[in-house]
């Protein structure tokens, strides 16, 4: 049964499913809210800035959200900058820090106006000193095939004419991404202290600096000690960096899918991430990137059952979704809490997708009431890697997207048909 505190009723359940069927990801706007102050008060020091990690979830609406309370955007690809951009945020509140740009999708990027890129490698950094010499300080307009969203200049903050920008070499900042093995382990992003000068040198001949450091914990990262511990050792790394003016500390912040295990205590890492930096000898701005610790809790996955049966006394019943629509154990550990609305004794229950794939399984051996054909149940804590890592596995079409804010409730992305599956095929 679920938890009293849940604050999605039934009777709320079966009214939003009467009017969008199911299956559906449904968010609470509220609780997304409470999540993104939470993590804001939680950091005192002045000199700060949120950046959601979107590639969790791109809707624009719950974009949106993070736009209202003061966030910006950290992307990992294009296409983040993209929906970024299609919900407002200025180019100048999204940071690009990710892997294995090509040269064309560093020039969109910069044609789109973007001026923070926290880099992966020296190889990287090359690629994208090269390109801003070529482009921006020679003024070469940039390929036809690179078009910029509908956003106009004024709210781009750049000078846009012509499907070319204009830059002066003091808009872009460049960090390097951290690759420290005693910190960061066995990890294939970054780059390694003994390559800082070959940086600094090599974004010196383009005429730009290296300001900032970024560090990456690893995703879904609940332990707090995790990140305060490493603080100091960042923070002296960082000073090797002769221009160093900011300090990108996360993502990697995790989630407790088990409600009753380890979540990651904002306060603790904000006060002492403060108490650090307050006392270095210069200003350090500092980006704090979350992603799914802002947004998984507001994501329930609604679903109906269309099939019950028993083996001895397990109880097995069939959703009318599937795996394929939450994220890869890899991502969030195999394991989400379901619950239903229905009261009775608990049975030891798998709950099995809508496909003949051997391993779709939602649940394993949870704890649910006996169920009947019709009733809903509730996959929680979708918000991160839900639709995001949704695919058309086995030819099933993605589910619609709600959102749920005071009691009134909305569509913010339409339930697919089945003509997306043959959208870009091509017929001879």
């Amino acid at each position: 049964m679920l938890d009293e505190q849940y604050p999605i009723t039934s009777k709320i359940a079966k009214e939003i499913l009467a009017i969008y069927d199911s299956p559906l990801y449904l968010y609470q706007g509220d609780i997304l809210r409470q999540t993104i102050a939470h993590i804001t008060q939680s950091i005192a020091y002045p000199h700060k800035k949120f950046h959601f990690a979107s590639v969790t979830n791109g809707n624009i609406s719950l974009l949106g959200i993070f736009k209202d309370c003061g966030w910006g955007i950290h992307a990992n690809t294009a296409g983040d900058v993209y929906l970024g951009l299609k919900a407002g945020f200025s180019p100048a509140n999204i940071v690009y820090s990710g892997s294995n740009l090509s040269a064309e999708e560093m020039a969109q990027l910069l044609n789109w106006g973007i001026t923070t890129f926290n880099l992966d490698s020296v190889a990287q950094l090359q690629v994208f000193c090269d390109i801003y010499q070529y482009q921006f300080q020679n003024h070469h307009p940039c390929s036809g095939s690179i078009l910029l969203p509908d956003v106009s200049p004024s709210e781009q903050d750049v000078s846009i004419i012509n499907n070319k920008i204009e830059f002066a070499p003091k808009n872009i900042k460049l960090g390097l991404r951290l690759n420290l093995p005693e910190i960061t382990g066995d990890s294939r992003i970054g780059v390694q202290p003994n390559e800082f000068i070959e940086a600094v040198e090599i974004a010196k001949k383009a005429n730009l600096k290296i300001s900032g450091l970024h560090f990456y914990r690893g995703t879904g990262t609940n332990a707090t000690k995790a990140f305060t511990q490493v603080i100091n050792q960042v923070i002296e790394t960082a000073k090797l960096l002769p221009d160093w003016q900011y300090l990108d500390f996360g993502g990697g912040f995790g989630y407790p899918y088990h409600h009753d295990g380890i979540a990651f205590d904002w306060e603790t890492f904000g006060n002492e991430i403060t108490d650090v930096l307050l006392k270095l000898d210069r200003k350090i701005d500092l980006i704090i990137e979350p992603g799914r610790a802002a947004i998984a809790g507001c994501g329930t996955l609604l679903a109906q059952v269309v099939s019950i049966k028993w083996q001895q006394d397990k109880q097995i019943i069939g959703v009318n979704t599937t795996v394929a629509n939450l994220s890869v154990p890899s991502v969030h550990g195999g394991y989400r809490q379901i619950v239903s609305w229905k009261s009775g004794k608990s049975y030891l229950t798998d709950v099995c997708g809508n496909t003949t794939y051997s391993r779709d399984y939602l649940g394993k051996n949870c704890q649910l009431p006996k169920l009947e054909i019709g009733d809903m149940i509730a996959i929680l804590d979708v918000g991160a890697y839900g639709y995001a890592m949704s695919s058309h596995f086995l030819h099933r079409i993605r589910p619609a997207e709600v959102l749920l804010e005071k009691h009134n409730h909305k569509l913010i992305r339409k339930r697919e048909d089945y003509d997306i599956l043959l959208h870009n095929q091509i017929f001879s």
